[in-house]
């Protein structure tokens, strides 16, 4: 899901931001919370710490790296004013300097500062930035006044967080099918012919879809990743499976990042073939190409993803020649010959094939690479 820099300023309503915090994290987010010494004088660092699930010995420096989104709230006028004058006194406001990505601001104060002609100026000169400001509502205050100046409710924060992550995505509403993992094919009931996926490009993907919007059903094969929170998900740990789900699903994109077996044993045995100083001849017969089966059966308007896990440039250009045997909209190549990357690793590097042309993506963290393959896949769709 996305990274979120969660700002927190220092009103009385920063008990609140403890609530938005842990919405955050029950929706699949990393939250990164950037709490003020304000802020620390109602609820401590640690507490926003334990709730984001962050290690004691983070980054110092982490306020600094990309984010998705940046959240201030509450957001007082102090702050509000710092931020539409660009001072940088905190890790709060060093980190609204550094962004480069979309901003939600959750204005907290006194009815009468907010109504000031200042703070009015600042929140205009936020807005005209491309700010969007959420926010405050009227009612009764901390000091209680009655009036416009209370902090949103949180649940309403997290859910204009949600629209400016989807953006104008254009897979925001779209039905989009990931396959992810490996599938394992019985030789009898203990043993199995399988590979070395773990999910985490198929479950990347699936995430970043998620993010954008779309409506996501992961098909898994015994994934070594959990699923992402907010993601449908189809159990499938044969081949046999995979396909008869993957089939009977209609979907806007499809996404068949899973390692399937290319074949599997003719004949797997009903009980466990017990130890014996015999040889065992296992013969194995060849799996339905299920990217074959549903490039035949593509709809119009449909995209459909395929992955090439192969070596070198021989893999590459066996990639370029599947691109248009099975009907695929979009390929993906990435170098299993390399031990940096692929399976058994958090980062990836890929090439990225269309009708239109290639595309290298460098060696990446995997949500990075799916970002940049979900970027290819927005560009088909008309």
């Amino acid at each position: 899901m996305a990274r979120i820099l969660l700002g927190v300023s220092g009103g009385i309503a920063a008990y609140k931001a403890c609530e938005v915090c842990r919405l955050f994290v029950k929706a699949g987010h990393e939250v990164v919370p950037l709490v003020t010494p304000g802020a620390e004088r109602f609820v401590t660092a640690e507490t926003f710490r334990a709730l984001a699930r962050r290690p004691a010995g983070d980054d110092v420096y982490l306020h600094l790296t990309r984010a998705d989104l940046l959240v201030v709230a509450p957001c007082t006028a102090n702050t509000l004013a710092k931020l539409a004058h660009g001072l940088a006194d905190n890790v709060l406001t060093e980190a609204a300097l550094a962004h480069r990505g979309p901003v939600l601001v959750a204005p907290a104060m006194n009815p009468r500062m907010w109504s000031h002609p200042a703070t009015r100026a600042n929140a205009e000169a936020l807005r005209a930035r491309g700010i969007v400001l959420i926010g405050p509502d009227e009612g009764e205050t901390a000091e209680g006044e009655l009036g416009v100046g209370r902090m949103v409710e949180p649940d309403e924060i997290v859910r204009a967080a949600e629209e400016l992550l989807a953006g104008n995505s254009k897979l925001k509403g779209k039905r989009v099918l990931v396959s992810a993992g490996g599938t394992r094919e019985p030789i009898d009931t203990v043993r199995f012919v399988g590979n070395r996926s773990s999910g985490r490009m198929g479950v990347a993907l699936a995430a970043e879809a998620r993010r954008r919007g779309a409506h996501v059903t992961l098909l898994g094969a015994n994934l070594a990743v959990p699923a992402p929170l907010g993601v449908e998900l189809v159990e499938t740990p044969t081949a046999a499976d995979l396909e008869r789900e993957a089939i009977e699903r209609d979907a806007d994109v499809v996404v068949m990042a899973a390692a399937v077996a290319d074949y599997r044993p003719a004949l797997a045995l009903a009980g466990k073939r017990p130890k014996d100083t015999a040889a065992w001849t296992v013969e194995l017969e060849p799996t339905t190409d299920v990217l074959a089966t549903l490039g035949a059966s593509k709809r119009p308007g449909q995209i459909l993803v395929g992955f090439a896990a192969d070596e070198g440039e021989p893999g590459l250009a066996r990639a370029r020649e599947k691109l248009g045997r099975k009907n695929a909209d979009l390929f993906v190549y990435n170098d299993v010959g390399r031990a940096d990357i692929g399976f058994d690793s958090a980062a990836n590097e890929v090439t990225i094939l269309t009708a239109g042309g290639e595309r290298a993506v460098p060696k990446a963290p995997k949500d990075e690479i799916a970002a940049a393959i979900l970027d290819e896949v927005e560009k088909l769709i008309h």
